[in-house]
Formats: structure tokens, sequence, C-alpha cells
């Protein structure tokens, strides 16, 4: 607890710079997702409040997730009901307790750090892109749609051509006053005043952006309302309590929505455990987060946004960057935005209303920055084609799709490269005073059957041969047998074989 209270200076800030950051997004993806836009709202309370306080993550943000727009869209269509979808959501939730408690979390560890980095880039990328024409405000399309491709034929490239024609000049100016200030912010000179080492400069950028605003009410430079912050007003607290829905409980026994349970479950744990991987990166401090409690902790949260009208939860890389990159320390940040939404749902949307996307887009232009770096990109490129191709094709793979395509596409590319390395220089072939020493270094596999075959078929007749297996733990049964039946042929071509250390690994592998 006195951990928590030591970092409210940093926590309080970045939950409020978090709070802008999500409130359009839960809003967003709501809509993309064909669902009541207060679901959205909702599942950013429950993701900041109630997987903030259960999960072991110092700084992940969970809330709506837009990889799982396009599931729940098609979903709420073919059940036909919003309150049949959301029993789905309860019993996804129920399964993801389940895996944390059967200890899964371990899954997002096989996932290698170039594709974890090609993520963190390409959502940076995407991040950038999607917040230019909000930031001139025109908006074709929903700042948190995050394929290339979109519905209305269009794609992001052609959403930033047809923007000149749209350009408002009012928000043009909000958005160029706010990244202004955030990159003053980001000055060495504004960091050693302490003064704005609690006052981050995004609260400032958003507030500049309310002030201008109202201030441009007056000279007919005003943002229109369709590039405001737009969240739903309720009548009073029975107004608010009204907008909450129960799931159909009756669904339980429909076997569609358990198809759908399980599909939202794994994909849900897979976004979160590789946005943990991804958020553990960022973090200054390099905590490392308790998977297995983050399932959990991601579970409770579906089964309470089902149970009350909300969207499927996942931690979120868009918002825990935000969180990170504006100074967070703990998960009290995390619960404080979700606090926020809650209160400023119920209390004061017509102030939220106020906020200009122009300036929370010049927050997510620095956000997408950062997070796709030039230098990043160099850096990859320095470490070597293995780390490089994974990592940019991971890149253009999420650009150009979606998440959870990008990712796989990645990982098999990864895993590739993973083979190529484990196939190539698995042994070393000597010849000197008349013997062959064929030395393995290291462990054989199945998938050095060829090179291990290729390399016995051309020792020549009468040869005195000796396979060396010190260096590897452990034989594969398929590659014994290929050296035992070797070694049983020999014989015929005159060669003699001495095999060293080949039995005990044999014996291990065995084992």
């Amino acid at each position: 607890m006195k951990n928590y209270l030591a970092h409210l200076g940093s926590d309080i800030p970045a939950g409020l710079v978090v709070f802008f950051v999500a409130v359009p997004l839960c809003l967003g993806i709501a809509l993309a997702s064909g669902a009541p836009l207060f679901s959205g709202i909702i599942s950013g309370m429950v993701g900041g409040i109630v997987v903030g306080l259960l999960s072991g993550s110092q700084l992940g943000v969970s809330g709506p997730a837009a990889g799982l727009a396009v599931i729940v869209l098609t979903a709420i269509q073919d059940l036909g009901s919003f309150q049949v979808f959301l029993m789905a959501v309860v019993i996804a939730g129920v399964i993801q307790i389940t895996l944390g408690i059967l200890r899964a979390g371990v899954i997002g560890y096989y996932f290698p750090e170039s594709v974890i980095k090609g993520m963190l880039a390409a959502i940076g990328i995407i991040i950038f892109i999607k917040q230019i024409p909000y930031a001139f405000g025109y908006d074709q399309d929903l700042e948190d749609n995050f394929n290339f491709s979109q519905a209305d034929s269009y794609n992001n490239l052609a959403d930033l051509m047809q923007m000149g024609e749209y350009i408002s000049p009012g928000a043009t100016i909000i958005a160029c006053v706010s990244l202004t200030i955030l990159i003053l912010w980001e000055q060495k000179f504004m960091k050693n005043i302490k003064v704005f080492q609690v006052v981050q400069g995004p609260i400032i950028a958003v507030a500049a952006g309310i002030v201008l605003n109202l201030v441009f009410s007056t000279t007919g430079l005003a943002v229109s309302q369709e590039h405001m912050v737009n969240l739903p007003v309720p009548d009073g607290v029975f107004g608010f309590l009204h907008q909450f829905t129960l799931p159909d409980f009756k669904a339980i026994a429909n076997n569609e929505v358990w198809i759908l349970a399980l599909t939202i479950a794994l994909v849900a744990s897979l976004e979160t455990l590789l946005c943990v991987e991804a958020a553990d990166k960022l973090d200054p401090e390099k905590r490392v987060t308790p998977t297995n409690r983050e399932l959990v902790a991601q579970g409770v949260g579906n089964v309470v946004s089902g149970l009350i009208g909300g969207l499927p939860i996942t931690q979120v890389i868009v918002r825990s960057s935000a969180n990170i990159q504006s100074g967070g320390r703990t998960k009290v940040s995390a619960i404080f935005h979700g606090i926020l939404i809650l209160i400023s749902a119920l209390f004061i949307p017509q102030i939220l209303n106020l906020t200009p996307l122009a300036s929370l887009a010049a927050i997510l232009l620095v956000v997408g920055y950062k997070l796709a770096k030039p230098s990043l990109f160099r850096s990859m490129y320095a470490e070597g084609w293995s780390q490089f191709v994974p990592f940019i094709v991971t890149v253009i793979a999420i650009v150009f799709s979606d998440l959870l395509t990008g990712i796989l596409v990645g990982l098999v590319v990864g895993l590739a490269f993973v083979i190529r390395s484990n196939y190539h220089k698995v042994l070393t072939r000597v010849e000197r005073n008349g013997q062959i020493l064929i030395k393995f270094n290291k462990d054989v596999t199945f998938i050095h059957k060829v090179e291990i075959s290729k390399a016995l078929n051309q020792i020549p007749d009468g040869s005195k041969l000796i396979i060396d297996c010190a260096n590897a733990s452990f034989i594969d049964h398929e590659i014994a047998e290929t050296i035992e039946g070797f070694v049983s042929a020999a014989g015929s071509k005159n060669i003699q074989v001495k095999l060293m250390n080949f039995h005990e690994r044999k014996a291990i592998e065995q084992n």
C-alpha cells in the first residue's frame, strides 16, 4: 500500500491521460462491434476497476479490444440478440478463470521477441496513421478501426488522400498546439522542472484544446460536434442504471453460445498475454506480470462485464503504452482511469463532450511515434535477418490485415528461422590420419534427419568412422534409428564405426 501511495504524483496524471485516451476508444469499439455505445463504457469501467484490482500487472490497462470487434459484430448478428451474446461473454470469462487456475499463462512466453516488437511497432504505425485525419478534423471512419482495409471500400491511405478536401482549420490549430505542448514536455529541460514532473503534458494538451475550442466558438472556427468526445448523457442516476443490460441466462443451453465463448476466451487470452509481454518490455522497471493471475483477473472482468452489459475485455497495448509513456508507475493509474470513466459517465458527460478529438489525436500521434521509432527498425536490422525478417513481416502483416493475423504470420516466420538455425550446423565433419570424425554440436531431433543421413551416406567404403555424441544432451528416436541402421549396413561396405557417448544419450532420450 505504501508503494502505491508513494507514486500517486505519477499515477494520477497518467490515469487521467489514459482516461482521455480510453473514452473515445470505448465508444468507438462499441460502435464498430454493433453493440450499444454504453457497453463500451461498461467494459472500460470494469477493465480499469475490477481487472485493475485483481491483476498483478502494474502498468497494463484493460478494456474493450479492437481486435475482438469483428468477432463481436458477427456474433451479435448471428445470435440475433445482444443479451444472448452477453451470456457468451460470461462463459468466456469462466473459461479464462479456468485457464488461469490450470496455469496456462505460459503460452505468451513462446512468442519470439521479434514478433512482440513487431506488434508494438505495427500498432504504433496504425495509431499514427489513424489519428492524422482526426488531427485535421476529418474522420471517415472510427479512430480505433485497427484494420488497414475497411468496410466502406477505403483504407487508411485512401482516407489520408481524401482528407485534404475536408480539413477543419479549428481542429488543425488545436492539434498543432496540443502536439507542440506534448513535444515541449518531452524536452529534457522541462523534465527537470519539478512541477512539470507532476503536471503531465497530455493533461495540458487536452486542457488547451478545450479552451481553444471555446474561444473558437466565437470566431466560427469551432470544431463540429462529430469531432468532439461524445458520451451518452443519462437522465439522472436511474437513467444511468437503466443503461446496464443483463444477459439472457436461458442461452446457456445454446451450443453456438458455447462455441462463441470458447472463441472469445482463446482470442482474448492470447491478446492479453501478448500485451502483457509487450507492456512488461516497455516497463522502465522491467517488472514481470504473473500471467496466470492475469488470466484469472481478465476472466473475472469478463464475467462482470457480461453480467452488466459490457463488451469482452482484454489487456490493451494502446492504453497500456499510453499509461507507460505518461509516467504511470503502479496499477493505481489503471484503477483511477476506470473510476474516472464511471464518474464521468454518471455525472459529467457534458463536460467531457467539450474535448476535441484533435487534442486526443495529438496525444496518440506521440504514443504511436514512440512505439514505432525509426531507431527501433535500425536496431532490429542490426540484429540480423533472423530477428529483422520476423519483425518486419509482423509489422507489415498487422498493418495490412489485423492484429491476430499479423501475429500468427510473424510467429510462423519466426519459427521458420528457429527451425532453420537448428537445422544447420548440427554436426562437424573432420578427416585426419585416415579417420573420419562426425561430431554432433548440439541436440539432434527429427528435423536434422536429412542432414545426418546425407553426411553418413557420403562416407567412402573402407573408411574408419567415429561418431561423437558428447555435445548432444539427447538423441531423438528417429536419429538413433538412422545411426543404428547405418552401423548395421557398414560391414557390407567395409566401414568401421565407433560410437562415442551414443548409447548414454540415447538412453537419456528414451527416459
